[in-house]
């Protein structure tokens, strides 16, 4: 019993001991104090935003961006491009032995974009390049033959038109302008014949220049959405759905997507496509200079600490540069509200307005900023043209008469070897080439950037004596 009272006695001590020290040290304003004081030291500053419950790996999905309103919108409106041509040669060492010649068809393949309700489709120029007949199919497996509206080499664009019965889904135009680097985009195509395709990625990067140096450079954005071959043509569109791009190129070692993919900026593409449908060819404004793009390496020898921007090295004499007083040795640093860092930035610009459009030049001219307003002048218009070892002119009227020829190019210089291997001389009259009537050297000169010089299968001349001869080239 004695025992049983200790036990007890203890356990009660024990007890009170314990609620005394809680009470002691979690009412004592002095432990209160320095708590707060330890809870305010790890508060976060309210200006840096920091979630730790959000992964940093989130993805478009969690993140709240949803692709499938865009798909919707756009997979109904992008086709597939067959480009079907058809070529006379021999087509074995027994044909080219015997002088023979068979027909041979090839199938090239692509993308499209329908850009109007009545069937007005663009695509590159590169995929219906050299075709004998353009096949268009929808998303609902309809087939249609596309005539061939206009298109322009140089920035790999072509126009399209089909005639439906219906009114066709299409998309339309955004401002690629506006797009920011690192938006979330879709490239929608038929890679590898598989039609629908859709593909998400961001834009890498803009004025993306893949021949830096030439004058006729491009200026494209890059994305990482995959595209294939058989992605060219296709539609890059933002999360709305509108169009931004027309995929156009990849850069790879294997000829497949390897992270790297190049779309024509939308606003390029349609000034060129209105300029084809209300001019007939396209519409290019010059704004009357030449020079480079700046880098360290060229602003050491500028003596400059400019490392962006366009060098104006000469301004053209009566250009728009010239009359509103751009000088040589400015630096242009912006084009309306677009910064300028390079030529690719310009020539994309530029690319987008037409002769007569007023673009604002701000340049920088010993350490001041100054704004010109350029009235950008029409491209001069080519009158004559080498071709096939020949320099060819426009008709004078003097010729013209003499033939009675209301078309043609005169021949004024050849080589030798095009005399000992046809007998063209100065003197002879080109009037046709694959049957199609040669009106201009400018004509000619969008031959060549459509189809290419290779793809010359028969010409049409007048020799000196009035009579016609007719070349054919063996393939």
């Amino acid at each position: 019993m004695k025992k049983f009272a200790s036990l007890l006695f203890v356990s009660v001590l024990a007890g009170i001991i314990s609620i005394g020290a809680y009470k002691l040290f979690s009412e004592s304003p002095e432990k209160v104090e320095q708590a707060s004081v330890f809870e305010k030291s790890s508060y976060i500053p309210t200006n840096f935003i920091n979630n730790p419950t959000k992964s940093s790996t989130t993805d478009a999905a969690t993140s709240g961006i949803d692709f499938t309103v865009a798909a919707e919108k756009t997979v109904n409106a992008v086709v597939h491009v067959k480009n079907k041509i058809t070529t006379v040669g021999p087509r074995s060492i027994w044909d080219l032995y015997n002088g023979k010649s068979r027909q041979q068809t090839q199938i090239g393949t692509g993308s499209g974009v329908i850009i109007t309700p009545d069937g007005h489709i663009v695509t590159n120029n590169h995929v219906i390049k050299g075709s004998n007949e353009i096949q268009v199919t929808l998303n609902n497996n309809k087939n249609y033959i596309a005539t061939l509206i206009g298109s322009d080499p140089k920035m790999d664009i072509a126009l399209l038109k089909i005639e439906a019965d219906e009114e066709l889904p299409y998309i339309s135009f955004g401002d690629s302008d506006n797009a920011k680097i690192g938006e979330w985009v879709l490239a929608v195509g038929n890679p590898f014949n598989l039609t629908s395709t859709v593909t998400a990625g961001i834009i890498s990067a803009k004025g993306r220049d893949l021949n830096e140096g030439d004058n006729l450079s491009q200026s494209f954005i890059q994305t990482d959405a995959a595209v294939n071959p058989g992605n060219s043509g296709g539609a890059l569109v933002n999360t709305n759905g509108e169009l931004i791009g027309i995929n156009t190129a990849i850069t790879s070692q294997t000829g497949s997507y390897i992270g790297y993919s190049f779309a024509v900026p939308s606003n390029i593409a349609q000034k060129i496509v209105t300029d084809l449908l209300e001019y007939g060819d396209v519409q290019k404004g010059l704004l009357g200079v030449s020079g480079s793009s700046l880098n360290s390496m060229i602003a050491e020898k500028l003596e400059t600490e400019e490392t962006e921007g366009f060098y104006v090295g000469k301004v053209f004499a009566e250009s728009g540069a010239a009359e509103a007083g751009i000088q040589e040795g400015d630096i242009i640093k912006k084009l309306g509200e677009i910064k300028i860092s390079n030529f690719a930035d310009l020539s994309g610009y530029l690319s987008s307005k037409r002769p007569g459009d007023i673009v604002n030049v701000t340049v920088l001219r010993n350490e001041d900023y100054k704004i010109f307003p350029v009235e950008l002048k029409k491209k001069e218009v080519p009158t004559s043209i080498n071709f096939k070892d020949m320099q060819l002119e426009d008709l004078n009227p003097e010729v013209a008469s003499k033939y009675n020829l209301e078309y043609g190019l005169e021949v004024t210089d050849g080589t030798n070897e095009l005399y000992k291997k046809s007998g063209i001389t100065s003197g002879y009259i080109l009037l046709k080439v694959n049957g199609m009537k040669v009106t201009s050297a400018e004509a000619l000169q969008n031959f060549i950037e459509t189809y290419g010089e290779d793809q010359v299968q028969t010409m049409t001349l007048i020799n000196t004596e009035g009579q016609i001869e007719r070349f054919i080239y063996n393939r």
